[in-house]
Protein backbone atom coordinates (compact mmCIF):
# COMPACT_ATOMS: atom_id res chain seq x y z
CA UNK A 1 0.00 0.00 0.00
CA UNK A 2 1.26 3.12 -1.29
CA UNK A 3 -0.37 6.54 1.16
CA UNK A 4 0.65 9.65 -0.97
CA UNK A 5 0.07 12.40 2.02
CA UNK A 6 0.13 15.90 1.25
CA UNK A 7 3.24 18.24 1.63
CA UNK A 8 5.60 15.23 2.32
CA UNK A 9 8.59 15.48 -0.04
CA UNK A 10 9.48 12.07 -0.26
CA UNK A 11 8.25 10.03 -3.46
CA UNK A 12 8.32 5.82 -2.07
CA UNK A 13 8.00 3.08 -4.80
CA UNK A 14 6.49 -0.28 -3.58
CA UNK A 15 8.55 -3.09 -5.16
CA UNK A 16 7.11 -6.40 -5.09
CA UNK A 17 8.78 -9.67 -6.65
CA UNK A 18 6.36 -10.05 -9.43
CA UNK A 19 5.29 -6.19 -9.47
CA UNK A 20 6.54 -3.00 -9.73
CA UNK A 21 4.62 -0.18 -8.85
CA UNK A 22 5.64 3.36 -8.52
CA UNK A 23 2.86 5.98 -7.29
CA UNK A 24 3.49 9.17 -5.55
CA UNK A 25 1.44 12.50 -4.68
CA UNK A 26 2.33 15.70 -5.98
CA UNK A 27 1.10 18.02 -3.40
CA UNK A 28 -2.47 16.85 -2.34
CA UNK A 29 -2.86 15.38 -6.07
CA UNK A 30 -1.99 12.25 -7.08
CA UNK A 31 0.20 11.70 -10.21
CA UNK A 32 0.69 8.42 -12.33
CA UNK A 33 4.06 8.79 -14.46
CA UNK A 34 3.68 9.21 -18.39
CA UNK A 35 4.06 6.33 -20.99
CA UNK A 36 7.39 6.72 -21.45
CA UNK A 37 8.28 6.03 -17.59
CA UNK A 38 6.07 3.62 -17.65
CA UNK A 39 8.05 1.75 -20.44
CA UNK A 40 11.44 2.44 -19.06
CA UNK A 41 10.13 1.10 -15.94
CA UNK A 42 8.87 -2.27 -17.63
CA UNK A 43 12.03 -2.59 -20.06
CA UNK A 44 13.68 -2.06 -16.61
CA UNK A 45 11.94 -5.05 -14.77
CA UNK A 46 12.55 -7.46 -17.50
CA UNK A 47 16.26 -6.69 -17.47
CA UNK A 48 16.26 -7.30 -13.78
CA UNK A 49 14.32 -10.63 -13.84
CA UNK A 50 16.56 -11.68 -16.87
CA UNK A 51 19.87 -10.93 -14.86
CA UNK A 52 19.20 -12.45 -11.27
CA UNK A 53 19.77 -16.42 -11.95
CA UNK A 54 17.24 -18.19 -9.89
CA UNK A 55 15.50 -14.76 -8.95
CA UNK A 56 16.57 -14.78 -5.24
CA UNK A 57 13.70 -12.32 -3.93
CA UNK A 58 16.10 -10.00 -1.93
CA UNK A 59 18.30 -9.86 -4.97
CA UNK A 60 15.30 -8.70 -6.94
CA UNK A 61 13.96 -6.42 -4.33
CA UNK A 62 17.49 -4.53 -4.41
CA UNK A 63 17.41 -4.72 -8.58
CA UNK A 64 14.11 -3.03 -8.49
CA UNK A 65 14.36 -0.33 -6.21
CA UNK A 66 17.81 0.44 -7.58
CA UNK A 67 15.72 0.88 -10.66
CA UNK A 68 13.22 2.52 -9.28
CA UNK A 69 15.36 5.48 -8.23
CA UNK A 70 17.46 5.55 -11.32
CA UNK A 71 14.49 6.37 -13.19
CA UNK A 72 13.06 8.95 -9.99
CA UNK A 73 16.16 10.51 -10.54
CA UNK A 74 16.09 10.91 -14.33
CA UNK A 75 12.31 12.47 -13.91
CA UNK A 76 13.69 15.18 -11.08
CA UNK A 77 12.32 18.30 -11.62
CA UNK A 78 9.20 17.18 -14.26
CA UNK A 79 7.19 15.89 -10.89
CA UNK A 80 9.18 18.03 -8.32
CA UNK A 81 6.30 18.21 -5.06
CA UNK A 82 7.20 21.44 -4.30
CA UNK A 83 6.18 25.01 -5.29
CA UNK A 84 3.77 22.76 -8.09
CA UNK A 85 0.64 22.92 -6.61
CA UNK A 86 -2.03 25.47 -6.68
CA UNK A 87 -5.70 25.89 -5.72
CA UNK A 88 -8.87 28.06 -7.10
CA UNK A 89 -8.73 31.36 -5.41
CA UNK A 90 -12.43 31.92 -6.02
CA UNK A 91 -16.05 32.13 -4.32
CA UNK A 92 -17.27 29.68 -7.37
CA UNK A 93 -15.68 29.12 -10.19
CA UNK A 94 -12.67 30.54 -12.69
CA UNK A 95 -12.21 30.45 -16.30
CA UNK A 96 -9.36 28.06 -17.60
CA UNK A 97 -8.48 29.30 -20.89
CA UNK A 98 -6.51 27.50 -24.33
CA UNK A 99 -4.48 30.17 -24.20
CA UNK A 100 -2.66 32.99 -21.87
CA UNK A 101 -5.69 35.63 -22.75
CA UNK A 102 -8.72 36.50 -21.35
CA UNK A 103 -10.16 36.51 -25.05
CA UNK A 104 -8.81 33.10 -25.86
CA UNK A 105 -11.47 29.86 -26.21
CA UNK A 106 -12.52 28.51 -22.73
CA UNK A 107 -10.85 25.39 -21.99
CA UNK A 108 -13.04 24.53 -18.88
CA UNK A 109 -13.61 25.60 -15.00
CA UNK A 110 -11.69 25.20 -11.79
CA UNK A 111 -14.47 25.20 -9.11
CA UNK A 112 -13.81 26.19 -5.43
CA UNK A 113 -11.80 23.64 -3.58
CA UNK A 114 -10.46 22.13 -6.42
CA UNK A 115 -6.66 22.01 -7.16
CA UNK A 116 -4.64 21.27 -10.21
CA UNK A 117 -0.46 21.10 -10.84
CA UNK A 118 1.58 23.80 -12.36
CA UNK A 119 2.46 22.95 -15.57
CA UNK A 120 4.49 26.37 -16.83
CA UNK A 121 4.08 30.58 -15.87
CA UNK A 122 3.95 33.27 -17.91
CA UNK A 123 3.16 36.93 -17.87
CA UNK A 124 0.60 36.87 -14.51
CA UNK A 125 -0.61 33.30 -16.05
CA UNK A 126 -0.32 29.93 -14.85
CA UNK A 127 -1.03 26.54 -17.01
CA UNK A 128 -2.25 23.27 -14.71
CA UNK A 129 -3.36 20.58 -15.27
CA UNK A 130 -6.26 19.39 -13.10
CA UNK A 131 -8.16 16.01 -13.91
CA UNK A 132 -8.60 16.22 -17.78
CA UNK A 133 -8.33 19.70 -17.74
CA UNK A 134 -5.58 21.51 -19.40
CA UNK A 135 -5.52 25.02 -19.39
CA UNK A 136 -4.23 28.40 -18.59
CA UNK A 137 -5.53 30.34 -15.80
CA UNK A 138 -5.12 34.10 -14.40
CA UNK A 139 -2.44 33.96 -11.22
CA UNK A 140 -4.59 36.00 -9.23
CA UNK A 141 -7.19 33.34 -9.50
CA UNK A 142 -4.91 30.84 -7.40
CA UNK A 143 -3.80 30.45 -4.36
CA UNK A 144 0.31 28.73 -4.58
CA UNK A 145 2.76 27.08 -2.25
CA UNK A 146 1.90 26.99 1.54
CA UNK A 147 -1.73 28.61 1.09
CA UNK A 148 -2.32 26.05 -1.56
CA UNK A 149 -1.14 22.94 0.75
CA UNK A 150 -3.22 24.18 3.92
CA UNK A 151 -6.43 24.54 2.04
CA UNK A 152 -5.33 21.10 0.25
CA UNK A 153 -5.68 19.69 3.62
CA UNK A 154 -8.76 21.30 4.60
CA UNK A 155 -10.51 20.00 1.53
CA UNK A 156 -8.95 17.03 0.71
CA UNK A 157 -9.51 13.47 0.60
CA UNK A 158 -8.36 10.18 1.59
CA UNK A 159 -9.15 6.99 -0.53
CA UNK A 160 -8.31 3.61 -1.28
CA UNK A 161 -8.37 1.91 -5.17
CA UNK A 162 -8.98 -1.90 -5.14
CA UNK A 163 -6.24 -3.83 -6.55
CA UNK A 164 -7.33 -7.47 -6.33
CA UNK A 165 -10.56 -8.58 -8.74
CA UNK A 166 -12.62 -9.24 -5.63
CA UNK A 167 -11.75 -7.66 -1.92
CA UNK A 168 -14.27 -8.34 1.35
CA UNK A 169 -15.26 -5.36 2.95
CA UNK A 170 -15.32 -7.21 7.13
CA UNK A 171 -17.76 -5.46 9.76
CA UNK A 172 -14.73 -5.40 12.01
CA UNK A 173 -11.18 -5.17 11.29
CA UNK A 174 -10.82 -8.80 11.13
CA UNK A 175 -10.39 -12.22 8.80
CA UNK A 176 -12.97 -13.83 11.01
CA UNK A 177 -15.76 -11.00 11.23
CA UNK A 178 -18.73 -11.21 9.06
CA UNK A 179 -18.39 -9.56 4.81
CA UNK A 180 -20.50 -6.44 4.84
CA UNK A 181 -19.59 -6.75 0.99
CA UNK A 182 -17.56 -6.99 -1.89
CA UNK A 183 -15.74 -4.56 -3.90
CA UNK A 184 -13.89 -5.20 -6.82
CA UNK A 185 -10.62 -4.08 -8.79
CA UNK A 186 -10.56 -0.07 -9.46
CA UNK A 187 -13.49 0.65 -6.92
CA UNK A 188 -12.49 3.56 -5.21
CA UNK A 189 -13.60 4.18 -1.92
CA UNK A 190 -13.13 7.20 1.07
CA UNK A 191 -10.88 6.32 4.06
CA UNK A 192 -13.39 6.88 7.14
CA UNK A 193 -11.18 8.86 9.37
CA UNK A 194 -13.50 9.17 11.77
CA UNK A 195 -12.24 5.49 13.10
CA UNK A 196 -9.44 5.19 15.43
CA UNK A 197 -6.98 2.70 16.57
CA UNK A 198 -7.01 1.01 13.02
CA UNK A 199 -4.62 -2.40 13.72
CA UNK A 200 -1.74 -2.65 11.70
CA UNK A 201 -2.68 -4.66 7.95
CA UNK A 202 -6.15 -3.01 7.99
CA UNK A 203 -7.79 0.14 6.20
CA UNK A 204 -11.40 1.64 7.17
CA UNK A 205 -13.37 2.43 4.60
CA UNK A 206 -16.85 4.43 4.14
CA UNK A 207 -19.31 1.58 2.78
CA UNK A 208 -22.52 1.52 1.42
CA UNK A 209 -23.37 5.11 2.44
CA UNK A 210 -22.90 6.02 6.13
CA UNK A 211 -21.40 1.85 6.99
CA UNK A 212 -17.44 1.58 8.40
CA UNK A 213 -16.36 -1.40 6.45
CA UNK A 214 -12.85 -2.52 7.46
CA UNK A 215 -10.73 -3.82 4.35
CA UNK A 216 -6.82 -5.67 4.29
CA UNK A 217 -4.55 -2.61 3.24
CA UNK A 218 -2.25 -5.25 1.05
CA UNK A 219 -5.14 -5.44 -1.38
CA UNK A 220 -5.74 -1.55 -2.06
CA UNK A 221 -3.49 1.34 -3.43
CA UNK A 222 -4.20 4.41 -0.61
CA UNK A 223 -3.82 8.25 -2.08
CA UNK A 224 -4.82 11.81 -1.36
CA UNK A 225 -6.44 14.01 -3.31
CA UNK A 226 -8.18 17.27 -4.22
CA UNK A 227 -11.67 17.68 -6.35
CA UNK A 228 -10.77 18.45 -9.92
CA UNK A 229 -11.81 20.69 -12.85
CA UNK A 230 -14.05 20.10 -15.61
CA UNK A 231 -13.73 20.67 -19.18
CA UNK A 232 -15.35 22.18 -21.41
CA UNK A 233 -16.71 19.28 -23.26
CA UNK A 234 -17.61 17.71 -19.21
CA UNK A 235 -19.31 20.67 -18.39
CA UNK A 236 -21.22 20.33 -21.98
CA UNK A 237 -22.57 17.02 -21.43
CA UNK A 238 -23.37 17.45 -17.93
CA UNK A 239 -25.86 19.67 -18.83
CA UNK A 240 -27.04 17.96 -22.03
CA UNK A 241 -27.74 15.09 -19.53
CA UNK A 242 -29.13 17.46 -16.75
CA UNK A 243 -31.76 18.88 -19.42
CA UNK A 244 -32.30 15.29 -20.37
CA UNK A 245 -33.08 14.55 -16.63
CA UNK A 246 -35.08 17.79 -16.61
CA UNK A 247 -37.09 17.20 -19.63
CA UNK A 248 -37.94 14.00 -18.08
CA UNK A 249 -39.30 14.98 -14.93
CA UNK A 250 -41.14 17.41 -16.58
CA UNK A 251 -42.86 14.99 -18.84
CA UNK A 252 -43.82 13.03 -15.28
CA UNK A 253 -44.95 16.37 -13.77
CA UNK A 254 -48.37 15.61 -12.55
CA UNK A 255 -51.09 17.45 -14.91
CA UNK A 256 -53.94 17.31 -12.17
CA UNK A 257 -56.49 14.78 -10.98
CA UNK A 258 -60.06 14.78 -13.39
CA UNK A 259 -62.88 13.20 -11.04
CA UNK A 260 -64.60 10.20 -12.66
CA UNK A 261 -66.97 7.31 -12.16
CA UNK A 262 -66.51 3.63 -11.91
CA UNK A 263 -67.89 3.34 -15.28
CA UNK A 264 -65.52 6.00 -16.77
CA UNK A 265 -62.75 4.22 -14.97
CA UNK A 266 -63.14 1.35 -16.22
CA UNK A 267 -63.95 2.80 -19.75
CA UNK A 268 -60.42 4.15 -19.72
CA UNK A 269 -59.07 1.20 -18.89
CA UNK A 270 -60.44 -1.13 -21.31
CA UNK A 271 -58.90 1.64 -24.02
CA UNK A 272 -55.95 1.27 -22.58
CA UNK A 273 -55.77 -2.66 -23.03
CA UNK A 274 -56.83 -2.81 -26.51
CA UNK A 275 -54.01 0.01 -27.33
CA UNK A 276 -51.53 -0.61 -25.20
CA UNK A 277 -52.08 -4.20 -23.28
CA UNK A 278 -49.47 -5.78 -24.99
CA UNK A 279 -47.18 -3.54 -23.36
CA UNK A 280 -45.73 -3.07 -19.80
CA UNK A 281 -46.88 -0.50 -17.61
CA UNK A 282 -45.31 2.85 -18.78
CA UNK A 283 -46.91 2.13 -22.25
CA UNK A 284 -50.14 1.36 -20.74
CA UNK A 285 -50.03 5.04 -18.26
CA UNK A 286 -49.11 6.76 -21.64
CA UNK A 287 -51.93 5.78 -23.31
CA UNK A 288 -54.28 6.88 -20.39
CA UNK A 289 -52.23 10.12 -19.80
CA UNK A 290 -52.97 11.04 -23.85
CA UNK A 291 -56.64 10.53 -23.17
CA UNK A 292 -56.71 12.60 -20.06
CA UNK A 293 -54.59 15.65 -21.48
CA UNK A 294 -57.45 15.55 -24.30
CA UNK A 295 -60.17 15.88 -21.66
CA UNK A 296 -58.17 18.61 -20.00
CA UNK A 297 -57.37 20.47 -23.29
CA UNK A 298 -60.38 22.72 -24.88
CA UNK A 299 -59.74 21.56 -28.15
CA UNK A 300 -61.48 18.14 -27.05
CA UNK A 301 -64.42 16.81 -25.54
CA UNK A 302 -64.21 17.27 -21.52
CA UNK A 303 -65.36 14.39 -20.62
CA UNK A 304 -63.51 10.56 -21.21
CA UNK A 305 -66.09 8.81 -22.80
CA UNK A 306 -66.36 11.82 -24.81
CA UNK A 307 -62.91 11.82 -25.84
CA UNK A 308 -63.00 8.01 -26.44
CA UNK A 309 -65.76 7.46 -28.48
CA UNK A 310 -65.17 10.93 -30.74
CA UNK A 311 -65.20 10.16 -34.91
CA UNK A 312 -62.18 8.89 -35.87
CA UNK A 313 -59.95 8.96 -33.21
CA UNK A 314 -59.68 5.17 -31.40
CA UNK A 315 -59.86 2.35 -33.86
CA UNK A 316 -60.60 -0.40 -30.67
CA UNK A 317 -63.74 1.96 -30.07
CA UNK A 318 -65.48 2.02 -33.56
CA UNK A 319 -64.72 -1.45 -33.69
CA UNK A 320 -66.43 -2.40 -30.74
CA UNK A 321 -63.53 -3.87 -29.25
CA UNK A 322 -63.17 -1.96 -26.29
CA UNK A 323 -67.13 -2.39 -25.30
CA UNK A 324 -65.82 -6.62 -25.58
CA UNK A 325 -63.32 -5.82 -23.22
CA UNK A 326 -65.38 -3.57 -21.02
CA UNK A 327 -68.06 -6.08 -20.61
CA UNK A 328 -65.07 -8.66 -20.24
CA UNK A 329 -61.83 -9.21 -17.69
CA UNK A 330 -59.45 -6.27 -17.65
CA UNK A 331 -55.79 -6.46 -16.80
CA UNK A 332 -55.16 -5.17 -13.22
CA UNK A 333 -51.67 -3.38 -14.64
CA UNK A 334 -54.24 -1.46 -16.91
CA UNK A 335 -56.50 -0.29 -14.52
CA UNK A 336 -53.85 0.91 -12.22
CA UNK A 337 -52.81 2.69 -15.34
CA UNK A 338 -56.41 4.02 -15.50
CA UNK A 339 -56.18 5.39 -11.74
CA UNK A 340 -52.86 6.60 -12.21
CA UNK A 341 -53.96 8.86 -15.62
CA UNK A 342 -56.45 10.12 -13.20
CA UNK A 343 -54.91 11.49 -10.78
CA UNK A 344 -52.63 13.43 -13.00
CA UNK A 345 -50.39 10.59 -13.66
CA UNK A 346 -48.09 10.90 -16.85
CA UNK A 347 -44.97 10.09 -18.56
CA UNK A 348 -45.78 11.93 -22.11
CA UNK A 349 -46.29 15.11 -20.30
CA UNK A 350 -49.11 17.06 -22.05
CA UNK A 351 -48.99 14.91 -25.44
CA UNK A 352 -52.18 14.40 -27.17
CA UNK A 353 -51.73 12.02 -29.86
CA UNK A 354 -49.84 8.88 -30.77
CA UNK A 355 -49.39 6.23 -32.97
CA UNK A 356 -47.42 2.81 -34.01
CA UNK A 357 -43.77 3.84 -34.27
CA UNK A 358 -42.92 4.37 -38.34
CA UNK A 359 -39.23 5.73 -37.82
CA UNK A 360 -40.18 9.53 -39.05
CA UNK A 361 -42.80 10.86 -36.44
CA UNK A 362 -40.88 12.90 -33.68
CA UNK A 363 -41.90 11.85 -30.38
CA UNK A 364 -41.95 10.09 -26.98
CA UNK A 365 -41.00 6.35 -28.14
CA UNK A 366 -42.30 4.00 -25.40
CA UNK A 367 -42.12 0.34 -26.14
CA UNK A 368 -43.55 0.51 -29.99
CA UNK A 369 -45.82 3.28 -29.94
CA UNK A 370 -44.45 7.50 -30.13
CA UNK A 371 -46.32 10.30 -28.36
CA UNK A 372 -46.47 13.95 -29.54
Amino acid sequence: MIIGLFGKKAVVPLISVTMLTVSFSVGSLEVSARESYLSTLNAGVAQVLDGCGDNDPDEVYGHLRELADEVLKEQEGVYDPEERIVMADVNEAANVRVEPDADSELAGLLYKDCGGRILEQKDGWTRIESGELVGWIRDDLLFFDEEAEELAEQVGFRTVSVLSDALRVRKEASDLADVEGIITKGDRMDIDDSVHDVPPGWVAIQYDGDTTGYVRSEYVNASFRVDSGETKAAIEERERKEEEERKKKELRKNRGAVIANADETRLLAALIQCEAGAYNYEGCLAVGAVVMNRVRSPAYPNTISGVIYASGQFTPARNGRMNARYASNISPVCVQAATDALNGGTNVGAATHFRRWNGVTPGILIANQVFY
